[in-house]
């Protein structure tokens, strides 16, 4: 049984650290930027947690993740809160995470192309490649393996990858 007394927002987040995103396994929640708080009522562990997209399929994994991450460190009574509002913004990747990205071989969101993100698809500015570091990069569709991600090719190195899309 757990000492109350020794539970704190700190220990869970670093137990959630090693929770991973499982459609981009580099990525722990903490990196992807969907926890959103840690809340200790007595011995109950409420987490809220806040999808990349409203209809997000990892969402339901992510929430089983978490409970099973805390269960397997002792604690028993674990609340799963999704949050809605307001919506999840590449703001909330670490920069870590967006590294991470780079280096799993996914372009990462930048800061240019966060204040440009509207503009991207219709006035096809260069995406970087994750790869050769190339920007003379091609979208091919608005949607790559999943949803919060677009389909590039670079005209460099030849190879396709995903761009994780700013929103």
């Amino acid at each position: 049984m757990i000492d109350e007394e020794k539970i704190s927002v700190k220990k869970i987040r670093e137990i959630l650290e090693s929770v991973n995103d499982p459609e981009v396994p580099v990525l722990s929640i903490i990196d992807l930027g969907i926890l959103r708080d840690v809340i200790i009522n007595d011995d109950e562990i409420e987490i809220l947690i806040t999808p990349t997209y409203s209809g997000c399929p990892a969402i339901d994994m992510i929430s089983m993740n978490i409970k099973l991450a805390l269960i397997e460190n002792g604690h028993k009574k674990i609340k799963i809160t999704s949050v809605l509002s307001p919506a999840w913004t590449t703001d909330w990747m670490s920069e870590e995470g967006k590294q991470k990205l780079k280096a799993f071989g996914i372009a990462p969101p930048t800061l240019k192309q966060q204040i440009c993100h509207t503009e991207l698809f219709h006035e096809g500015e260069a995406i970087q490649c994750p790869r050769c570091n190339s920007y003379h990069t091609k979208l091919i569709s608005q949607f790559g393996s999943t949803a919060c991600k677009a389909l590039y090719v670079c005209e460099t190195c030849k190879e396709p990858f995903d761009y994780f899309k700013c929103h």
